[in-house]
């Protein structure tokens, strides 16, 4: 076989998995994972986003289509001889080894002399800054520090490609946030492929050049980080990536880009049509907290609103209000000079620019 261009380094063409021959877990899925790449695959329990892993992995078989590593079918050939590193969420360690013995185990499976075994698990710890450690045994060592035994043992023999699931799931929050940044560091100094798989979607945001958001076992939407938040597609990747304040109603016109929508409480805005059908059809309003203007200047979408709680958060001040008669809308007001100070029970207006409101699906 030909060796694939650097786009196509992981292929998923026309993957189907079922456990019991009728229910599909996953569902003709197409994806291309470029060389060097940091790919995350995120969505809700049972989205299908672990099993297209494991598919990858070898833990588990396609039940129909290919899956192609650098331009070669993998689908027969067993996990240990694909040449992919794993890092698990439970870290998967020998206990009665050492931490220098867990290394070099990948290396003896490939039959690599002592000298060089040495080498490579001496430098695979020291790029986790874990180079004193090699005497100790897993039992010995923190959570952290184990998480990182795990990355340097999946990085030892110099994969191509490394598959991380929920790596970071048993850490605490600012241990989890500091390991975030620092796989993504070694992602970009070794230049290796990463396919990562969470359902943390601020881990998915911090780390990835593209993220797949799973649902239903399809990819919902594939973009970067950035287009993700600001560009969904779709309701459930506005709902399921970041806060979002969700208004309903009915398609009233479209005309080019710009949707009119007649909200159930009867009132009309305006809205990028982005996903919304035609007039008539039944839709849903996704505004971002952050791009919601307090007593702002006056456009078509300026509406009366009620300040239900105010919840102090240091930097900003998570306002809940009730806005077209939706009582679940969020506005976050920066905690800085010039802004507005809110009292519950107050009426005040709100307004939003037609650009940061999409009309999606229903």
């Amino acid at each position: 076989m030909t060796a694939s261009n650097n786009d196509d380094f992981v292929v998923f063409d026309h993957v189907q998995k079922s456990y019991d021959g009728e229910l599909l877990v996953v569902k003709d899925l197409n994806l291309s994972i470029g060389k060097g790449e940091f790919l995350t695959l995120l969505g809700p329990s049972g989205s299908g986003k672990t099993t297209c892993l494991m598919m990858l992995a070898g833990f588990e078989t396609a039940t129909n289509g290919d899956i192609r590593l650098d331009g070669n079918p993998i689908n027969n050939i067993p996990p240990h001889k694909r040449g992919i590193g794993m890092v698990f969420q439970n870290y998967a360690l020998f206990p009665h080894m050492t931490v220098g013995e867990n290394l070099a185990f990948p290396l003896e499976v490939r039959k690599m002399g002592k000298s060089e075994r040495e080498e490579k698990v001496k430098y695979a710890l020291d790029m986790v800054q874990m180079g004193d450690f090699a005497g100790r045994r897993p039992a010995q060592l923190s959570g952290g520090q184990q998480q990182r035994i795990a990355l340097a043992r999946a990085l030892v023999f110099n994969p191509q490609l490394v598959l991380m699931d929920e790596p970071l799931g048993a850490l605490d929050k600012q241990l989890r946030e500091h390991m975030q940044y620092e796989i993504k560091h070694l992602h970009e100094s070794l230049g290796i492929t990463v396919v990562y798989v969470t359902h943390d979607q601020s881990e998915a945001l911090t780390m990835s050049d593209r993220v797949a958001v799973f649902e239903d076992g399809r990819i919902q939407q594939l973009s970067s980080p950035d287009d993700l938040y600001e560009r969904p597609e779709n309701s459930f990747v506005a709902q399921f990536i970041g806060e979002n304040n969700k208004l309903v109603g009915t398609v009233a016109a479209v005309k080019g880009t710009t949707a009119t929508v007649k909200l159930d409480n009867g009132s009309v805005t305006e809205a990028l049509a982005v996903n919304c059908g035609e007039v008539g059809d039944r839709t849903t309003l996704s505004i971002r907290p952050e791009r919601v203007d307090l007593g702002g200047k006056k456009t078509k979408n300026t509406t009366d609103a009620l300040v239900k709680e105010l919840i102090y958060l240091g930097d900003h001040i998570r306002c809940r209000m009730e806005v077209h008669g939706n009582d679940e809308f969020i506005v976050k007001v920066p905690n800085a000079a010039g802004h507005k100070h809110l009292v519950e029970g107050e009426k005040t207006t709100v307004t939003w620019a037609k650009e940061d409101c999409r009309a999606l699906d229903a």
